[in-house]
């Protein structure tokens, strides 16, 4: 049954990723697309760049493109096609409208290889840290093309510099998992934004640091806006038809899924050992599009990316449970201070914080508020402490979140336990 699914993973998302290339040559025409597509392995990745105002055909085919090297990773590196890598290549795939590039990622895959072969391991062991570490990615593109130093040496030196980063992520995404104790789902974010610390460090040091920009697409092309109830659609109708139960076994096994807390690592296709999370991974991104249309929101590159990232996450923690809560606090937060939902702090932050969704699992509801409202506040000034060099800016921020919360209740349950007990 597990290899049947699989198979049947991975045909799912091929026809997804051919459906998505073959949209963007239709839409723009293949010489313009691949014109766009060219022009972005040459643009700067950082927070935020939106890679639609470019064009839809060239994003398109971009996103499909940093998706496919994800999967075929996964593919070639002897690693299950299950919730933890889903995730990964639905959150590339994702971060192919506003920051991956197949120029800016495979450096930095190339890195942990490298470091998974010199401490004798495959680069299996390591899968997830190459893929989601891809967040880095900008650091390779800003190298490149940004800096003011000649091409001939930018270029190999911006491959050198994402080989590094590579190399330094294995060690330093487990040792911060230890921070925030799974608590929040992107732990290599949170990495990526710790190392990229010190590179934005680095590059004011050395007078090579420019002020972040925003591209943002606030126009965007209608296709944008049917991408995620089509593929919301797609998912649920699969998990329906792979499941060979009833349709009220079905909808039984998937709300059985919301009574999890979600805290890492929680690969709902070893729990549920049917397609019953593509269902809902459908029905987050439902409920993600929704929410964008309800506070009036574009659909433009970063916001499809993080709905698709709230999606792939439908396999490896999120449920409709234990994400509301999360968004709640953030609109709460937003509503205190005076923000609005639909600007692109705001709204991004609505969709990423669902990183933080195993505290509002564990923990209940008022705490996911609490952390979903300290989150918003966080995250809109920690773009700039990393230059806008870490993608997964909200798993920087998650984490740093997530430490604070989980601090704070695990010393509140043992000594409100312990008082109870001398009582």
């Amino acid at each position: 049954m597990a290899d049947r699914l699989e198979c049947r993973l991975y045909l799912l998302v091929i026809i997804a990723l051919a459906t998505t290339a073959a949209t963007g040559l239709i839409v723009d025409g293949p010489q313009k697309t691949f014109s766009d597509f060219i022009l972005l392995q040459t643009s700067g990745a950082r927070l935020i760049n939106d890679f639609t105002v470019t064009g839809i055909g060239g994003a398109f085919l971009n996103a499909a493109s940093v998706a496919c090297i994800g999967l075929l990773l996964v593919r070639f590196s002897d690693v299950r096609l299950g919730g933890p890598t889903l995730a990964a290549v639905f959150t590339m795939w994702g971060f192919g409208f506003f920051g991956k590039s197949p120029v800016n990622i495979l450096p930095i895959i190339a890195g942990v290889w490298i470091v998974s072969r010199m401490v004798g391991k495959s680069l299996g062991s390591y899968s997830l840290v190459a893929l989601f570490g891809t967040a880095l990615g900008p650091v390779v593109t800003y190298v490149m093309f940004e800096m003011p130093i000649s091409p001939a040496i930018a270029i190999p030196l911006g491959v050198a510099c994402g080989i590094l980063v590579g190399m330094l992520l294995p060690a330093i995404a487990s040792a911060l998992l230890q921070f925030h104790q799974g608590y929040n789902l992107y732990n290599i974010g949170f990495a990526c934004g710790f190392l990229g610390l010190f590179l934005s460090s680095l590059l004011e040091a050395t007078g090579t640091s420019r002020p972040l920009g925003l591209v943002w697409n606030t126009t965007p092309h209608p296709l944008l806006q049917a991408v995620i109830p089509a593929l919301s659609f797609l998912l649920i109708g699969a998990g329906f038809l792979v499941c060979k139960k009833s349709p009220k076994d079905i909808v039984e096994e998937v709300l059985q899924l919301q009574k999890l807390s979600g805290r890492l690592p929680t690969d709902m296709f070893d729990i549920a050992n049917t397609a019953s999370p593509l269902i809902n991974m459908g029905a987050l991104g439902l409920a993600a599009w929704l929410f964008v249309v309800l506070v009036g929101g574009p659909f433009n590159g970063p916001v499809l990316g993080a709905m698709l990232t709230v999606m792939g996450f439908g396999a490896f923690g999120k449920t409709l449970r234990n994400t509301w809560p999360i968004v709640a606090g953030v609109c709460l937060a937003a509503w205190l201070f005076g923000k609005q939902l639909s600007a692109p702090g705001p709204l991004l932050a609505s969709l990423f914080s669902t990183t933080l969704a195993p505290i509002a699992g564990r923990f209940g509801i008022k705490a996911g508020m609490v952390a979903g409202a300290l989150h918003l506040l966080l995250v809109e000034t920690t773009a700039q402490w990393h230059g806008g060099l870490d993608l997964y800016n909200n798993g920087f921020a998650g984490g740093l979140t997530a430490t604070l919360v989980i601090i704070v209740m695990h010393w509140f349950q043992n000594n409100r336990t312990k008082e109870d007990f001398e009582q």
